[in-house]
């Protein structure tokens, strides 16, 4: 979650799919997490009301909630 967060705060205008926070927002040490887990956290940020959801062509883009 710290590192989804601090790629927002660096760039609130970002919006992308959980595969793409998966591969470009997030620098991993070693292995990247499944993306069910990553699926997980941003329904959890969503839930707590720091993110929000589209759908934009059928698939789910995720940016920080206006």
């Amino acid at each position: 979650m710290n590192s989804i967060r601090s790629y927002l705060q660096a760039r609130p205008q970002s919006a992308d799919t959980a595969e793409g926070i998966q591969h470009f927002w997030i620098r991993w040490p070693g292995d990247a997490l499944p993306l069910s887990v990553i699926s997980d956290i941003l329904e959890h940020m969503r839930n707590a009301g720091e993110l929000e959801s589209v759908n934009v062509g059928g698939r789910t883009i995720w940016r920080a909630a206006c």
